[in-house]
C-alpha cells in the first residue's frame, strides 16, 4: 500500500508515471507511488493534464478535485485529491 498523507481538505499521495504508453490506466504500486501509464506525451503539460483525468475517473472524483502539487516536470509527482478520505483511496487502489 502507498503511504496516504490526509489533509483537512483531502488526501495528499504520490504517483508514478509512464508517458506515451498504448493506453491511459493505472497499472498498480512502484516504489510508494501509484503507477500510471498515459498515451500523452511528456510535453507542454499534456502529460499533467492526462494524469488528472485519469486520477479524477479512478477515483470517480471531479477534475477540479485533483491537483499536481510537486513534480510537474518529473516522472514522480505529489498529488492532493479534495473531499476525499484516505480509506477511501485506500479501498480504491487495493483492487486495481
Amino acid at each position: 500500500m502507498i503511504p496516504l498523507r490526509e489533509t483537512e481538505t483531502g488526501v495528499i499521495f504520490r504517483i508514478r508515471v509512464v508517458p506515451r504508453a498504448s493506453r491511459s490506466e493505472p497499472v498498480g504500486i512502484q516504489d510508494d507511488a501509484l503507477k500510471l501509464r498515459i498515451t500523452a506525451p511528456p510535453v507542454e503539460g499534456k502529460a499533467n493534464e492526462e494524469c488528472i483525468r485519469l486520477l479524477a475517473e479512478t477515483l470517480g472524483v471531479k477534475k477540479g478535485q485533483v491537483t499536481i502539487i510537486a513534480g510537474h516536470a518529473s516522472r514522480t509527482k505529489t498529488v492532493a485529491v479534495d473531499g476525499v478520505k484516505a480509506k477511501e483511496i485506500a479501498a480504491i487502489i487495493a483492487v486495481l
